[in-house]
């Protein structure tokens, strides 16, 4: 697959405002979005050798390589609109502080931010990545 994919825990209020953030401020439709809990997960995840996925980490496909954690989230800012892309200064962070950081806000994702759902207009629902497995 070689369209960006954000994989997100679809149960978590503040990733799901995470996806809706991105959904808002990108600078073109071109990221798609999957819940971790999503059968497609799933089967991605398998196809690249991952037998267990882990609900707080955020993971992006930038269509070669699949990211995590911080390094996911800097990627991410490369499909965002100005001033967004200025986040892209987090590079100079060595990735032990920066993923340091990572945990202590995955560890409090679920405090930081109430059960959320959101909506998607038709045109990104078809962004949403699903597929049932038999």
């Amino acid at each position: 697959m070689d369209k960006p994919i954000i994989f997100y825990d679809g149960d978590c209020g503040f990733c799901n405002k995470t996806v809706q953030f991105v959904l808002n401020k990108e600078k073109n439709s071109e990221i798609h979005f999957c819940a971790l809990q999503n059968d497609f997960a799933k089967v991605f995840f398998k196809d690249l050798g991952i037998t267990e996925i882990d609900l707080s980490t955020f993971y992006f496909w930038d269509g070669n390589k699949l990211n995590k954690r911080s390094t996911a989230a800097l990627k991410v800012l490369n499909y965002l609109r100005f001033p967004f892309t200025l986040g892209k200064v987090g590079w100079i962070c060595p990735r032990f502080i920066r993923d340091g950081i990572y945990s202590m806000i995955a560890k409090r994702r679920m405090r930081l931010a109430p059960s959320f759902c959101a909506l998607p207009t038709p045109s990104q629902a078809k962004r949403f990545l699903s597929q049932k497995v038999s």
